[in-house]
């Protein structure tokens, strides 16, 4: 490590005025709490250029040019999700230049890029965004009363499908949300079973399970027809899609473990 990160130049003038005091190399070592062979070499370079600051150039050089650092960079700039053994063999193949993993890093991070794992999002098409957007305007002055007339409901499906998200980016700092760097997945991989439920301001529905399906609104429609208490805000469609509000951050269910042994259970056909 150089000089500078690890030895502040005050603490190197330091040791070189305790020195010319005639204390011993060991003494000064154990006083300021470093090694040895850092007195030493910092004693050296004292006698030999009269200052304790490291000669420009000083040090191991550097495994990569500056256009090798430019490379990985624009590399990894333009493949996001591959990691530094790959970038490393890249850069082998284009330069002939061999460097370890660790050199890859170094170089990346240099020049800003660390390995994040991505944001997940639902997959949305172009058409779903507009419509969220659309919605968000049309909503956005309304108050508690009118809040108050509305059910938002979601289901969940718990796939046997495993994400370990071991898939990485690099990117900057604050670049999260960055549509570049948000890996889309859909909810409903694979066959599962799905849970059903709502909330008002007033309540909320009860949990209600559909197993080897998929919620269609004939289903819809008979969860939320066995909830009395809700019965007299269904409405028929095509007035359905102006009642039943979707957000996609209610992803959790608000009833407890016990209470599902009295769960509804919605047959496959």
């Amino acid at each position: 490590m150089s000089q500078q990160r690890d030895l502040p130049e005050s603490m190197a003038w330091r040791i070189i005025g305790r020195l010319e005091s005639g204390q011993t190399q060991r003494s000064v070592a154990d006083a300021v709490g470093v090694a040895r062979s850092v007195v030493a070499r910092l004693w050296n370079r004292f006698q030999e250029t009269g200052n304790v600051r490291r000669l420009p150039g000083a040090g191991r050089p550097r495994a990569t040019t500056s256009t090798d650092d430019r490379y990985i960079q624009l590399t990894a700039g333009r493949n996001r999700t591959e990691n530094a053994t790959q970038l490393q063999r890249q850069l082998l193949l284009a330069t002939g230049r061999r460097v370890p993993s660790q050199t890859v890093r170094n170089r990346l991070h240099e020049g800003g890029l660390y390995a994040r794992r991505p944001m997940v999002c639902i997959l949305l098409s172009p058409r779903h965004r507009a419509a969220r957007r659309r919605w968000a305007d049309e909503h956005r002055d309304w108050e508690q009363n009118d809040w108050s007339q509305v059910l938002f409901t979601d289901e969940s499906r718990f796939s046997l499908e495993c994400d370990t998200r071991r898939v990485l980016v690099w990117r900057d700092r604050g670049t999260r949300n960055n549509p570049a760097f948000v890996r889309e997945r859909s909810q409903y991989r694979r066959a599962g079973w799905m849970v059903w439920g709502g909330i008002s301001i007033g309540g909320r529905t009860d949990l209600r399970i559909i197993r080897n399906g998929t919620l269609t609104r004939r289903r819809t429609r008979k969860c939320f027809r066995g909830t009395p208490e809700l019965e007299s805000v269904f409405v028929e469609p095509p007035e359905l899609e102006s009642v039943f509000v979707e957000p996609p951050e209610l992803e959790s269910v608000f009833v407890e473990p016990p209470e599902l042994e009295s769960v509804f259970v919605e047959p496959q056909n």
